[in-house]
């Protein structure tokens, strides 16, 4: 473990500067780049009217403390597209997470399966050269992975933890978006509404996640807004983006009579989101820096409801330098070595009565540095290893339900090794 860490930390500090490169040929953030048929169809450049595409990814990881090593087949993607006219075309991707689905009356266990899912399944109405309209299932712009989460778009096996934590990826709902640049200033913009969380279902390790509709029976009694603004100015890309959303989608009847006060309608027990990021690349180098935040101003309306202790705040940040040791080469292949610092916490806020009653889970409060390595022979395929140390706060006492010594005691450090492989077409 410690030969390691030395080699990748040798990696990564040896650099005259440490920038992050996104995992993809290199290009500043003003340069379009199509390396898969959906870059074809989105950008109206498709040979043919029906293509096909994809990704996937898979990986090996060691767990230090547990002394436990897993590996499955994170995910395979199956992209279809059809561009029905220059205005009008489907998209769709249908995902399976963790290679098998048990069925109900299979023989086979259920523990640790995949899912089968629809990741988009939208139609994108091109109203001129400037502006378009998405209609169905879509990732809203918020946040850096969210809208790009192929394994060939970030660094290191896992996705950044804060943008699977507090922004959850990859997070879809159904609505309408629409979205465009201006027509005098390098600005994207994007807003759309679509249906609201679910806070019955929300957890207090998981943040948002659980409480996402993606598709399946969702309530729309409760609705979302979200918006974006993205500015690219030089090799600089910044974005701010935001969300605001009702969390319960019962009737007034039904949630009246839990008796404690939640709101209803379209935007009744409101959450707010607030992310601004910032990239840049030139010769090789780049960085990525987010953070964002989000505030639950009735969790404790939530946690009397439904029993659920989640924060009425919640943060997390990050920060990414790397650099492709090949990109004076004049070759598509990459080398890339990078270092990522994240800082969240789920409970960084918590309501008074959860306070009352301890509810605060110091394990929520989290920093993690990954620092690895990102191969790629050619620009669809990498291969990828890092190690993440990470650290979270102490565990209260009041919250475990099976206590040492019939569980390992908890361990506030911890240290991960991980490998792993992914592609797009």
């Amino acid at each position: 473990m410690k030969r390691i860490l030395t080699v990748l930390a040798a990696s990564t500090l040896t650099m005259t500067g440490i920038y992050a490169q996104q995992g993809q040929p290199y290009r500043t953030p003003a340069q379009k780049l199509v390396l898969t048929s959906e870059d074809s169809l989105n950008n109206n450049t498709a040979k043919n009217k029906t293509v096909i595409s994809g990704y996937g990814s898979a990986f090996y990881q060691r767990d230090f403390n547990q002394h436990q090593a897993t590996v499955s087949l994170d995910r395979l993607v199956l992209f279809v597209g059809h561009s029905f006219n220059e205005k009008i075309s489907l998209f769709t991707e249908l995902e399976v997470e963790n290679a098998i689905i048990a069925g109900v009356n299979s023989d086979e266990p259920t523990s640790g399966r995949g899912s089968v899912a629809m990741e988009q399944a939208f139609l994108k109405f091109n109203l001129n050269a400037r502006q378009y309209l998405v209609a169905g299932l879509f990732t809203p712009r918020i946040g850096i992975t969210n809208e790009n989460h192929l394994p060939v778009n970030f660094n290191g096996v896992e996705r950044p933890i804060v943008e699977q934590l507090v922004i959850p990826t990859t997070w879809r709902e159904i609505g309408v978006g629409l979205y465009g640049t201006l027509d005098r200033l390098p600005l994207n913009y994007s807003i759309a509404i679509m249906n609201g969380l679910n806070s019955a279902n929300f957890h207090h390790d998981s943040g948002l996640g659980e409480g996402e509709g993606l598709g399946s029976n969702a309530s729309a009694n409760n609705l979302a807004i979200t918006a974006s603004a993205q500015y690219r100015i030089s090799d600089f890309k910044f974005q701010l983006s935001g969300y605001m959303g009702g969390t319960v989608g019962l009737s007034k009847r039904s949630a009246d009579s839990l008796n404690v006060g939640l709101q209803t309608g379209a935007f009744g027990t409101p959450l707010y989101l607030g992310e601004f990021d910032v990239q840049y690349a030139k010769n090789g180098f780049s960085a990525k820096a987010l953070g964002t935040y989000i505030a639950y101003p009735d969790a404790d309306r939530i946690y009397r409801a439904y029993a659920k202790s989640i924060g009425s705040g919640m943060y997390g940040a990050y920060l990414e330098l790397a650099y492709d040791w090949l990109h004076t080469k004049g070759t598509p292949k990459q080398f890339i070595t990078f270092a990522r610092a994240e800082a969240l916490d789920l409970n960084a806020q918590l309501p008074a009565l959860q306070k009352q009653e301890d509810q605060l889970d110091g394990t929520l409060k989290q920093r993690h540095i990954i620092a690895g390595i990102s191969y790629f022979p050619i620009p669809n395929v990498v291969i990828k290893a890092d190690v993440r140390l990470a650290h979270t706060g102490e565990q209260n006492p009041a919250l475990v339900i099976n206590p040492p010594p019939n569980a390992l005691p908890y361990k506030q450090n911890n240290q991960f090794l991980n490998i792993g492989f992914g592609y797009s077409f």
